[in-house]
Formats: structure tokens, sequence, C-alpha cells
């Protein structure tokens, strides 16, 4: 098991599926905290359901160039970095769930990530050398089966709860594109 700690401690056992949560520069309204001394599954609902309602802060996840971006990222670090094996993931406007299985450190797997996507979204936006995700992430080892599926559901229905769309079937960013459930 590895463990590192920034402002969130992060977790890795050996073989576990990882949740993970990272967000935009400057998405969070500056009233909310993600750490607010309640339970880290409390701190992440809380800020989730802010993000969801992306009623201030950037919305670059929006412009479909910069999506895309970041998706060819998401299957570049699977299948050409084989940094881990990629189970669901969705991107909303100002932030990105995934849920992976790692071959490689958490860190490593989002410096991969967020370094390509962000100079990449920071090009076609004409801001090269701004920040654009915010340093920490959320992550969430998973403990069993049940949980997984939970979890897949919870990103996949991301969308739907946020009232983006009607269908996870219908939202293009999302693993869940174009199934029929």
């Amino acid at each position: 098991m590895s463990y590192y700690e920034r402002q969130l401690p992060h977790w890795q056992p050996d073989g576990a599926a990882l949740f993970v949560t990272w967000r935009l520069f400057g998405s969070l309204p500056r009233g909310v905290r993600a750490l607010d001394g309640s339970s880290a599954g409390r701190a992440f609902a809380d800020m989730d359901r802010e993000l969801d309602k992306s009623a201030s802060g950037p919305r670059w996840l929006a412009d479909d160039r910069v999506a895309q971006g970041v998706v060819d990222a998401l299957l570049f670090g699977e299948r050409e970095l084989d940094l881990y094996s990629l189970r669901a993931w969705v991107l909303m406007v100002n932030h990105v769930h995934m849920l992976v299985f790692p071959k490689a450190p958490l860190s490593r797997i989002t410096r991969a990530i967020n370094g390509f996507s962000a100079r990449q979204a920071n090009l076609i936006l004409g801001r090269a050398g701004q920040p654009f995700w915010q340093d920490e992430s959320y992550d969430r080892w998973v403990r069993d089966p049940a949980e997984l599926g939970r979890i897949v559901r919870y990103i996949e229905r991301n969308p739907v709860a946020a009232g983006l769309v009607g269908r996870v079937e219908d939202w293009r960013w999302s693993s869940g594109f174009g199934l029929t459930k």
C-alpha cells in the first residue's frame, strides 16, 4: 500500500480500484471549502454538489475541443502509457470523475493526465501558462464489488443528476455514452 498527503490523504492499497475526482482551477465558489472539518465523504458530497451547479467559475470542459482533449488523455493513459485500466469516467463542465484499477502510483497517473490535458486545453483556450486544474484531487479506494457498482452508477449518472441530460446514454463525455441500460 502506498500513501502520501497534501491537503488530503491519498491511500493506494495494492490491487484496489480508485475513484478519483479533480476539478478546474477556480471552480468552487469562494464560500465553499473542500475541507471543512467534516468527514472526507461528506466534504466530497458537498463539493460535488456545488460543482454540479457550476454557477460560478470556469466551465472550460463545456468546450467540445477541450473535453475531447481530456478524453484523449484519459484513454492515452490507459491504452498507451498502461498506467491503469479505466472502468468508468465522466467529464462534467468543471470537473472529472474516473474509476480506475491503477498499475502505477496515483500521483503519476494524475500528473500524466492533468499535465497533458492542461497544456492542450490552455492552447485551445489561448491561456498558455495559466493554471487549468486545481492542484489537489480527491480519491477513494474501493472496498468491495458492491461499492464498485455504486461508484460506476454514480459516475455515469452524474450528468443526469446535474440536469444536463435525461438519460445516462445521452451524455457524450462519459463511459456510459451510447449504452442501453
